[in-house]
């Protein structure tokens, strides 16, 4: 029998060198809703701050103060857009206290001028006190700016209903501006989030692609080696069966193939009963004995593609990283759930695959049987053995967790013998 880990060196050699995935592209905020947000909101602020540029050249004012009153509104409009940043809810509090007081500021400084003309100004604070501070401080605040642009229509002698439209018109403002960059903030935030979303499907299907190559790629190219090994040494003496093994790589072959594509496009069943059969000779051509003793009732096809997978995994281990004589192979109806058992003899406890690129089987097939509802575990015996136990629901589990990172319970090996 040749060395297992012989054929487990030489397959390590034979790896070789893939493109890089190409990820999809970074959401950012120039995607064109996200855009059209922040330029409806733009267009909404610079709208208020026109009418309050009429509203100063109409006043009658000198054109000293005319001049001064348009050089304040740049400083407010810079300062609403930047309270209008989706990243102002973070801004540090000392940051946000000293461009609200000096909003306030520039807000109310120019009333003793320009009197009602410059309460439309009060709007945009309302809208700065909502977007940037807690609700519990901000509402009453809002509230109080209203207020406060009573005061103005009522000393120029405006009748108390022509005044309640300022206070009206001014939390009006600052409503609009908050529902409109909110929404803005919001849109931005979905975009983003849709794009995440899609990367991480990428990011799952790559996984799931590597997985099933794994699963597939291990157990039929270690085959094809064996036999391939096994019609080397034949030729010379015994053709016939030469022969026969040749025809056995061919169809592992062209069978490794439909499996690629199925998995290229999406999910790929597999028979457990059909992965014994194949095991079976795969070991026997190795020289290995083989026990099987199967007991299955009819399995759903997810169950039955999980149990094959980890017979498949669990044969390639045997033969990659073992030096056996005999291996037994056991799958039988337990209760409410499948168990397939898998022992070999020949197993270094303290061996180590230290070749680059020595896959994550195990932890595939961890992930695979958690998903539907089951548990694996593995182990050294004391007698030299090495046991892989599979246990799954005869169906799939409608509770069945599908986090990998699930830590199976502890199963009781059954009695070896």
């Amino acid at each position: 029998m040749m060395d297992s880990h012989d054929r487990s060196d030489r397959a390590d050699k034979s790896t070789g060198g893939r493109p890089e995935a190409v990820a999809p592209p970074v959401p950012g905020s120039d995607l064109p809703v996200p855009r059209l947000a922040r330029t409806l909101v733009l267009t909404v602020l610079l709208g208020y701050a026109l009418l309050t540029t009429a509203g100063i050249l109409s006043a009658g004012v000198s054109p000293a103060a005319e001049a001064t009153g348009l050089a304040l509104l740049l400083p407010l409009l810079a300062l609403q857009l930047l309270h209008s940043t989706p990243t102002s809810p973070h801004t540090p509090l000392p940051r946000i206290g000293l461009t609200l007081t000096l909003q306030a500021f520039l807000t109310y400084l120019p009333l003793a001028v320009f009197h009602a003309y410059w309460a439309t100004m009060a709007g945009y604070l309302a809208a700065s006190f909502l977007l940037v501070l807690p609700p519990r401080a901000a509402w009453p605040l809002y509230t109080t700016v209203g207020l406060s642009t009573l005061a103005p229509p009522l000393l120029d002698g405006r009748p108390l209903v022509e005044s309640i439209l300022f206070p009206h018109t001014t939390l009006l403002t600052g409503l609009v501006l908050y529902g409109l960059t909110r929404l803005a903030h919001l849109t931005t935030h979905l975009h983003t989030t849709r794009g995440e979303l899609a990367r991480q499907a990428v990011t799952g299907e790559r996984l799931r692609f590597a997985r099933d190559l794994h699963d597939l790629l291990g157990f039929t190219l270690s085959a094809i080696t064996l036999k391939s090994e096994l019609v080397h040494q034949l030729i010379p003496t015994q053709p016939h069966r030469a022969r026969k093994e040749i025809d056995e790589v061919l169809t592992l072959a062209g069978q490794s193939l439909t499996d690629i594509r199925k998995a290229a496009h999406g999910y790929r069943t597999m028979s457990l009963q059909q992965e014994i059969r194949t095991a079976q000779s795969m070991l026997h051509a190795a020289d290995i004995d083989v026990d099987v003793h199967v007991e299955l009732p009819p399995l759903t096809p997810h169950i039955d593609t999980a149990l094959a997978t980890t017979l498949r995994e669990a044969v390639t281990n045997v033969l990659r990283h073992s030096n056996p004589t005999h291996c037994r192979i056991t799958a039988v109806h337990h209760g409410e759930a499948v168990r397939l058992l898998i022992e070999n003899d020949g197993a270094d406890p303290a061996y180590h695959n230290t070749a680059p690129h020595s896959g994550n089987g195990l932890g595939n097939l961890r992930t695979r049987i958690t998903a539907i509802g089951g548990r694996l575990e593995t182990g050294h015996g004391k007698d030299g053995t090495f046991r892989l136990l599979a246990e799954t629901p005869t169906r799939n589990a409608p509770e069945a967790s599908a986090d990998p990172a699930a830590e199976p319970t502890e199963i009781k090996f059954p009695p070896h013998g």
